[in-house]
């Protein structure tokens, strides 16, 4: 079969590799109808993902058709509509058991697929810890409705959930890509006083502003003085850090109140320098962290439920034999690009 390998770093090739086999009771195999590319790919590819393996295929955002499973699965069965979490975990370590998947101490656990393990950028799947790691797509749901649900989906959720939103927040969110988007329409649900949306390219900024009008949307340049404008304390109550810059971490800081809850979601290519002294007496709660994704059964039934729509966010489609060019576009943001699908 074919599959988006990591070669070195800089480098990824379509390769043959066998089809994958059970290796465990609790594996499956599942065959990958639709997947798309992530930022995340691209660290990999540029070498800021230290734990990933040269030689493994990449992809961590699939949804397929559950092939094979092992003795041990319980939650699935041949012929089942699946999603694919991006976190492989145990649910019996004591991380998983308070809800910090990502921190699953079973050798397989946390970020693992795409990452140490072969991912789904590829025609079929071994995913380990099944269980935990698929989640049945509801019949009225179609493949290219559930095929975030596994990480930027799941990444915006679990992040407006840590960040503790209300109703009478003013609420920053720093990015528009994918994962800000996907972040935007889990604050959505909370219904906070005042969102605003912070992003550089007026390709993304005139995208948001179409499908979502009832979001302000600004430049970096005029984040901060609009966001004092609009909030009654001097900033934002909650700030969610989704684009991942030099400039954005200092940015998500500068806006928020004092007592503010500042939620890092982004993945940084370069260590980021916190000044405590410039930061003296705001007070701030800083929450970071990879996501935790274990809640891909309740964004399902949202998704069923009409309340969260990702579609719009899939703007190119792309055959396997093609991920070159796929990958050309998505890294160089060409023609509008906001998330790119391989089907």
């Amino acid at each position: 079969m074919l599959a988006y390998t990591y070669i070195e770093k800089g480098k990824f090739a379509l390769v043959e590799k066998p089809k994958p086999t059970l290796m465990e009771p609790t594996d499956a195999i599942v065959r990958v109808t639709m997947g798309s590319i992530c930022s995340s790919d691209l660290h990999i590819k540029h070498g800021s993902v230290p734990r990933a393996l040269p030689g493994i295929t990449v992809g961590h955002e699939m949804v397929g058709v559950v092939e094979e499973i092992g003795s041990a699965v319980t939650a699935v069965k041949p012929g089942d509509r699946v999603t694919v979490n991006v976190e492989t975990f145990c649910g019996e370590c004591f991380f998983c058991k308070n809800g910090y998947v990502n921190n699953c101490t079973h050798p397989n656990g946390g970020w693992a697929l795409g990452c140490r393990i072969d991912g789904g950028q590829t025609e079929y799947i071994r995913v380990p810890l099944a269980n935990q790691g698929l989640n049945r797509i509801p019949d009225s749901v179609s493949d290219e409705q559930a095929l975030l649900v596994g990480d930027v989906l799941a990444t915006g959720f679990w992040a407006a959930r840590i960040s503790e939103i209300s109703q009478d927040n003013t609420v920053l969110i720093i990015g528009g890509g994918p994962t800000g988007i996907c972040t935007l329409l889990c604050v959505m649900l909370r219904q906070p006083k005042h969102i605003i949306l912070c992003e550089k390219s007026e390709e993304r900024r005139n995208f948001i502003r179409t499908h979502y009008p009832q979001v302000q949307v600004v430049h970096p340049n005029e984040c901060q003085e609009i966001v004092g404008k609009t909030s009654e304390n001097g900033g934002a109550d909650r700030v969610l850090e989704v684009a991942g810059s030099d400039d954005t971490f200092r940015l998500a800081w500068e806006c928020a109140r004092p007592n503010a809850i500042v939620t890092v979601v982004a993945l940084y290519n370069q260590p980021q320098i916190l000044p405590l002294p410039d930061m003296y007496g705001k007070n701030l709660t800083f929450k970071t962290g990879g996501v935790d994704g274990c809640d891909c059964k309740e964004v399902l039934r949202l998704i069923e439920q009409g309340m969260i729509d990702t579609t719009p966010l899939i703007t190119h489609r792309f055959p396997l034999s093609e991920i070159e060019e796929a990958y050309h576009i998505f890294e160089n943001k060409l023609n509008g690009v906001i998330k790119v699908a391989i089907v």
